[in-house]
């Protein structure tokens, strides 16, 4: 079995163990409602698995984009910061990470980091949805001269941000979507028939 395929079955498993993958009403970050959520807050109250994810995250950028094509790692506010500072550890990048609003004192940097003009930043979040907080991170980025060009995430939900960070020159890297992810769970009996079409149906929304 190739390692994508066992690093998806490895996190499948770990939304499971965990009960990161919930169901009920959710408003999400882009404000949309879902019939699900998956919160992977959770992995780094569990140091293997969340080692593990990360080192899951980092083959997944050796493969997919290439350590010598950016210069530095930024983690998107919350969830995917911590991901994204052990990732930049490991592949010995410099990390970075955007505030939702400026700090009014100090700075009031928008970008905590060293950044310089030409800088090639490969974005790192958990979870893509819509995109909005994916793009919102682009533009403070580029304002500062940075190239962005590659965003990484563990889990895409299939809902638009894959073409909406297309439409900005920017391509989305993602080791499972969430039909991947129902299917697996559904086949394995942990998700059920009736959560499995919900899931489905968020999707064609």
């Amino acid at each position: 079995m190739a390692w994508r395929d066992k690093a998806k079955l490895y996190v499948c498993d770990v939304l499971t163990r965990l009960g990161a993958l919930r169901f009920g009403v959710f408003r999400l970050t882009s404000g949309k409602m879902s019939p699900y959520y998956i919160d992977l807050r959770l992995l780094p109250s569990e140091p293997k698995a969340f080692s593990k994810v990360c080192g899951i995250y980092l083959d997944l950028v050796r493969q997919d984009v290439g350590l010598k094509n950016f210069d530095r790692i930024v983690g998107i506010p919350t969830a995917g910061i911590p991901f994204a500072s052990v990732i930049a550890y490991q592949a010995g990048k410099p990390f970075l990470y955007i505030r939702r609003e400026a700090k009014l004192h100090g700075r009031e940097r928008l970008i905590e980091g060293v950044l310089n003009p030409g800088d090639r930043v490969l974005i790192v979040d958990d979870l893509i949805t819509t995109g909005k907080s994916m793009l919102d991170a682009a533009l403070k980025l580029r304002a500062e001269g940075a190239i962005v060009e590659d965003a990484v995430v563990l889990i895409d939900r299939n809902e638009g941000g894959e073409a909406a960070l297309s439409k900005e020159g920017i391509k989305l890297h993602r080791l499972l979507d969430i039909t991947e992810t129902a299917k697996i769970l559904h086949t394995r009996g942990v998700v059920d028939k009736e959560s499995y079409e919900a899931i489905i149906k968020q999707i064609k929304k």
